[in-house]
């Protein structure tokens, strides 16, 4: 059984959790997954199958789309909803206009230090390993590229908002840079990754539906993509 799977993971679910239930469900050996979302996130996660599991750097390399909220007034040791949330004591007072001119700076290339809560490595160690310890280290920042970025709606204290951005794009620390931005903090609260290169949520499989298929129905929904 050779091609891609595109899901629709649920919250909750960790990438490598998607990996397992397919691999144990359909009795598949070679399963793996280009791009990995947090627990918080839903969306597309894109599961190789059989020797498209040699692809993966291809697919990482591809640029990413989200549909995400964030939350002003508030910072979190992740830099989302699910770590520990502190109060930056200013209300999220800022206006549309403001806001809006903030969002702007962020577009293009910009330097985003990865969150402590990561898995890039630091001499060798995955950073939120050191984090989990209490350890905080300086990380060079590195070059990402927001392509689109656009305000779908303002209730203060949240903001929602979608954007498109090359691979390495941390939401989580671009939701932290803009609420530093702006003044008052601010933490991710919701993400939906609705874009992974050429997969879109529209074409996923949610796990409801995974559920119910057999091997046979699995094989007829993996999409085997030309180069």
């Amino acid at each position: 059984m050779d091609g891609i799977l595109v899901l629709n993971k649920p919250q909750g679910f960790t990438s490598h959790d998607a990996v397992a239930l397919i691999r144990k469900r359909f009795a598949v050996k070679k399963v793996g997954h280009a791009g990995s979302l947090d627990p918080m996130a839903t969306g597309v996660l894109i599961i190789l199958v059989g020797k498209y599991t040699k692809s993966s750097r291809e697919f990482l390399n591809e640029d990413k789309e989200y549909d995400a909220t964030m939350t002003l007034g508030a910072t979190s040791d992740t830099g989302d909803a699910w770590g520990a949330l502190t109060c930056s004591g200013r209300g999220a007072d800022n206006t549309r206009a403001e806001i809006e001119s903030v969002f702007k700076k962020f577009l293009g290339e910009i330097d985003q230090r990865p969150p402590m809560y990561s898995a890039v490595k630091h001499k060798g160690e995955r950073l939120y390993k050191l984090a989990r310890r209490g350890l905080k280290v300086q990380v060079e920042p590195r070059k990402v590229t927001i392509k689109a970025i656009q305000i779908t709606g303002v209730s203060l204290p949240e903001v929602s908002f979608i954007v498109g951005c090359s691979k390495g794009t941390y939401i989580r620390q671009l939701c932290v840079d803009i609420g530093n931005a702006l003044g008052c903090g601010a933490h991710l609260s919701r993400l939906n990754r609705t874009r992974s290169g050429r997969f879109r949520i529209e074409q996923a499989t949610t796990i409801e539906e995974l559920m119910r298929l057999s091997r046979s129905d699995l094989e007829k929904r993996l999409v085997t993509p030309s180069p």
